[in-house]
């Protein structure tokens, strides 16, 4: 792999990090089939070829053939932190990307980016367990020889359109911070969308072979209650007064946020707040020749 890669296929191309990987993409010169569902297709940037799919139902690796078989490169970015309806967790994260995986190494596709997460190594979440399935059948065949994989792991992804980014930007316009005693004291690295999305690029660009597994996290670390303060400074607001919640009355409330799924707040959300989401930020300096940059920066929004 002396030379830049050309088609790279992204799937989940219109999700807040999949928007942000083609755009990278582009700017670096690559051409992107874009991974969409089919009534999404016409809303993609002039240059971008759509490739409808379906994350919830495409398990059978000969589904996938044709999409992937002339590719150099193909980057998963799909992922769900609530379930919604006809919309399982298991397929999304882990069945339909194994079949994926499995149709790149059976077409000669050497290059496979999975954008999995940084996940507490005993969390038992929905979530954190199909992300870790899909994660082994990379690494599986990438052991045997079949494909040249790299797992992403980034800490919470802060940008424009991010949900959870939206949600820390209500939080810090709060004058008083109601917060689960359970997270108060465990960290965040919080990364830029951008810099994971100029990793992607990067890493379709390396001669060597690419690690098995990359944290990607930024240069500040946070408790989520520091964090949310710092985007109110960034606002130009007065510290607002923390209120912390006792264990049972957090936990009542993520029961709440679950019976709305379309927001990220809810029960396992709250489970993998519960522990630290840090890691060293040196590979990923290393991997940008650059510091990452602050999360705050540009943050009064």
């Amino acid at each position: 792999m002396n030379a830049p890669l050309r088609r790279v296929l992204v799937c989940g191309a219109q999700g807040f990090i999949g928007r942000h990987i083609v755009q990278a993409l582009r700017e670096a010169g690559f051409t992107v089939r874009a991974g969409v569902r089919v009534a999404s297709a016409s809303r993609l940037p002039g240059g971008v070829e759509p490739c409808p799919m379906d994350f919830a139902q495409d398990t059978r690796p000969e589904t996938w053939h044709v999409r992937v078989s002339d590719c150099e490169a193909v980057i998963n970015a799909v992922g769900v932190l609530r379930e919604q309806p006809g919309q399982s967790m298991d397929a999304i994260h882990h069945a339909v990307p194994a079949a994926l995986f499995s149709a790149c190494a059976n077409t000669g596709v050497r290059r496979v980016l999975q954008v999995s997460a940084l996940m507490p190594p005993d969390s038992r979440t929905r979530y954190a367990q199909s992300k870790r399935q899909a994660e082994a059948a990379l690494l599986a065949l990438r052991a045997e020889g079949r494909l040249d994989a790299c797992v992403l792991r980034p800490s919470v992804v802060f940008g424009e359109g991010g949900a959870s980014t939206a949600l820390f930007q209500r939080l810090a316009r709060l004058p008083w911070l109601p917060w689960p005693a359970q997270a108060v004291r465990p960290r965040i690295q919080p990364i830029r969308v951008e810099d994971l999305a100029a990793a992607c690029a990067r890493l379709l660009t390396v001669p060597e072979s690419l690690p098995a597994t990359l944290d990607l996290v930024g240069p500040e670390r946070f408790t989520l209650p520091d964090f949310i303060a710092a985007l109110r400074q960034a606002q130009g607001r007065r510290p607002a007064q923390l209120l912390v919640l006792p264990a049972a009355l957090g936990a009542a409330s993520a029961r709440m946020g679950d019976l709305c799924p379309s927001q990220p707040w809810g029960s396992e959300t709250l489970a993998l707040l519960g522990a630290d989401n840090i890691a060293d930020a040196a590979p990923l300096q290393a991997l940008l020749g650059r510091t990452p940059r602050s999360v705050l920066e540009g943050a009064a929004a």
